[in-house]
């Protein structure tokens, strides 16, 4: 367990950094088994989490509630509450249900999900889904992927979770890759990898992107690559090679 909870504080650290979150936005969770995962305690903030802000969770019943017809608010706060393994944990984070969707996707060991400002500025914006299907540079590509999800608001919690999984599974289905990140009208950003590096690398990519296109769209564009330049970058070998040395879990 240990092996996961330290790189798990600190992506936790990370995304907590002023432009990123601040108070108790955002989330972070890591596979801990095939059955089981750790995810942020709900009322906890990333900056200053420690170990105890981590609740371990069994997947399945999570899950489940995605497929409940009808469920109210307080089913799912008691539903969260009997989902935990260890019985002394705190609450775990309203979003935990697609935490625990996204965990059992190929190569996803670890997700975060944080608020960055300038990501913000875009999806509050009538450009968000242009943000998300289109990229700006080769670095975006590399560290971001060729196009991400784009999810119209919907409520946080179960109808956000079922949403995301809807679609992510058409995104997989029709571009026949995993994306590397999941952007949320008027809300935030999500990143999945199998490794900590690989989150985190996203979402500062996906930061970075979105400050240059504010300021690209300020000066009459932004001015986006060709697909054929885009898909160039994502089957170069010496861009394969970048990724794997710096442990970004792609491929």
């Amino acid at each position: 367990m240990k092996e996961i909870v330290q790189p798990l504080l600190e992506l936790a650290h990370a995304l907590g950094a002023p432009d990123l979150a601040i108070l108790g936005e955002g989330n972070v969770s890591a596979a801990v088994s095939k059955t089981e995962f750790l995810v942020k305690a709900s009322g906890s903030s990333l900056r200053t989490m420690i170990e105890n802000d981590l609740t371990l969770c069994r997947r399945e019943p999570i899950i489940a509630l995605l497929d409940r017809k009808t469920i109210s608010d307080a089913d799912v706060q008691t539903d969260l509450m009997s989902a935990r393994a260890r019985a002394g944990d705190r609450k775990p984070s309203v979003e935990a249900a697609f935490h625990a969707w996204l965990l059992t996707m190929e190569n996803v060991s670890f997700v975060g999900h944080c608020h960055p400002t300038a990501v913000n500025q875009v999806l509050c914006s009538p450009r968000g889904r242009d943000f998300a299907e289109r990229r700006l540079f080769p670095d975006e590509v590399v560290c971001c992927g060729a196009a991400s999800v784009f999810v119209p608001y919907t409520d946080p919690g179960v109808p956000l979770a079922r949403e995301i999984r809807e679609r992510t599974s058409h995104f997989i289905k029709h571009h026949e890759f995993v994306p590397r990140l999941i952007l949320l009208q008027n809300h935030g950003i999500i990143s999945i990898a199998s490794t900590v590096e690989g989150v985190l690398s996203a979402i500062l990519m996906a930061d970075k992107a979105a400050r240059i296109f504010v300021g690209a769209a300020a000066l009459g564009g932004p001015n986006f690559m060709a697909q054929k330049d885009v898909d160039r970058i994502t089957q170069r070998p010496d861009e394969h090679y970048r990724q794997e040395q710096l442990k970004l879990g792609v491929r």
